[in-house]
């Protein structure tokens, strides 16, 4: 099986889209710490409705549920529950479009 890419949105709530992103900016790089996700680049866009979408590639098919099980991760996804939703894909404004566009954040390794 090869790997999968994900799709992570976070929608902030009211007044708490700066401590999102701060925590963003540390979710990506505990995930690659832990060799949880592969060295691709990883991008991160934000929708209309303020939420943020992390884009990234999984390191293997049991990936994300090593992700699950793991202390340091589980804790970044728990104060990220604190200041955000975790909204699914169709959800976003732009799903409803054929071709959807977000704005770019930043990509990087």
């Amino acid at each position: 099986m090869s790997n999968q890419m994900a799709f992570a949105i976070y929608k902030p709530n009211e007044g708490k889209a700066d401590e999102l992103m701060d925590m963003v900016k540390k979710h990506l790089p505990k995930l690659r710490e832990y060799g949880l996700i592969t060295d691709r680049d990883v991008y991160l866009a934000r929708s209309s409705d303020g939420s943020i979408i992390e884009v990234f590639e999984w390191a293997g098919p049991d990936a994300s549920r090593r992700a699950h099980e793991h202390p340091a991760i589980a804790a970044i996804w728990e104060a990220m529950g604190a200041v955000a939703e975790f909204p699914v894909l169709a959800t976003l404004p732009e799903a409803g479009s054929r071709f959807p566009n977000f704005a770019m954040i930043r990509g990087t390794k």
